[in-house]
């Protein structure tokens, strides 16, 4: 089994890569394999709501968004990391996830373990957490938990390895997941495998 963690931050190495690597650590010692994807430095567009992929399958905008959302089947879960700016989590994961999963990442993603960490130098970190989150409660994926909300701080990596109860909300949330994967895996075994039962209603409230 793999898990897929993607580095929402601009740094490749600062303090979101040192949770990410916490976590990571985790999963290795459940036999989980890993990797990080790091969104980069390049800016990220938003979502134009062209309506374009309905029909391409993928991103009109063809950049490290359709790069990831390509590979999703090989993933069995996810986790996604970013630092916090101004209470929220980057804009640069926003766009990406917004894309992603709005240009068939969702549907790929469905029933498939996600979980949200954000690193801080001090506030903002709860909302920011509830916002990453969101992706997964509307895509059909299970939430995983750990011993408290999924958070470090620090302002430098070196800071970061410091936050003892931090890393250890980290180092659970992986150990959760690897857990949460065993049962899905377990499950398939006796048949059980995912499904949403229901097209999908849309209402619009304006008539």
């Amino acid at each position: 089994m793999k898990v897929l963690l993607i580095n929402g931050s601009p740094k490749s190495n600062g303090c979101t890569y040192t949770g990410l690597k916490e976590v990571a650590k985790a999963l290795k010692e459940n036999n989980i394999e890993t990797e990080i994807f790091h969104i980069g430095k390049e800016p990220i567009s938003g979502c134009m709501a062209c309506g374009a992929c309905k029909k391409l399958g993928k991103c009109v905008i063809d950049d490290k968004v359709n790069e990831l959302t390509s590979r999703l089947d090989q993933f069995d879960g996810i986790i996604v990391g970013s630092p916090v700016y101004y209470s929220n989590a980057s804009g640069q994961i926003r766009s990406f996830l917004d894309r992603m999963f709005y240009s068939g990442g969702g549907a790929k993603l469905q029933g498939k373990p996600g979980a949200a960490i954000v690193s801080c130098r001090r506030g903002g970190a709860s909302a920011s957490f509830d916002e990453i989150n969101k992706y997964f409660t509307i895509s059909n994926m299970p939430v995983v938990p750990s011993n408290y909300w999924n958070q470090i701080h620090g302002n430098t990596p070196e800071e970061v390895l410091k936050d003892e109860e931090g890393l250890q909300t980290l180092r659970q949330l992986g150990h959760n997941m690897a857990w949460l994967l065993g049962c899905i895996e377990a499950g398939k075994e006796k048949g059980l495998t995912f499904k949403s039962k229901e097209t999908k209603i849309r209402t619009n409230f304006i008539r």
